[in-house]
């Protein structure tokens, strides 16, 4: 579930707006988007994913975490660095042997 967008990182591109499925961001002229409906995400990742700042957190878990819950430092941009996106960063996908899975026959 969406937790943090960290203002001091943000830049305001709104690209996280545009990236959700569920409409999870407010925009807010001037100022970071605002998490206005944290309920509807849906933990795809897709804002993190797309923020070029790794200015979000997405948490793995489906329901908000307690107030306080999360020292958004170290957080901030996990996913993106995970799957290797964004600048200096490399790629995973050769680390990623899923492809097996369609490949074996039973």
């Amino acid at each position: 579930m969406i937790e943090i967008v960290d203002a001091a990182r943000c830049t305001g591109c709104n690209i996280c707006v545009g990236a959700c499925p569920t409409n999870v961001f407010d925009i807010v002229p001037g100022s970071p988007p605002r998490i206005a409906r944290q309920g509807d995400c849906q933990t795809c990742f897709m804002c993190e994913l797309y923020c070029p700042e790794d200015a979000l957190f997405v948490a793995p878990q489906v329901a908000p975490a307690p107030p306080g819950g999360f020292d958004d430092g170290p957080l901030l941009g996990n996913y993106r660095r995970a799957v290797g996106w964004g600048r200096e960063r490399q790629s995973t996908a050769s680390q990623d042997a899923s492809y097996e899975l369609l490949t074996r026959t039973h």
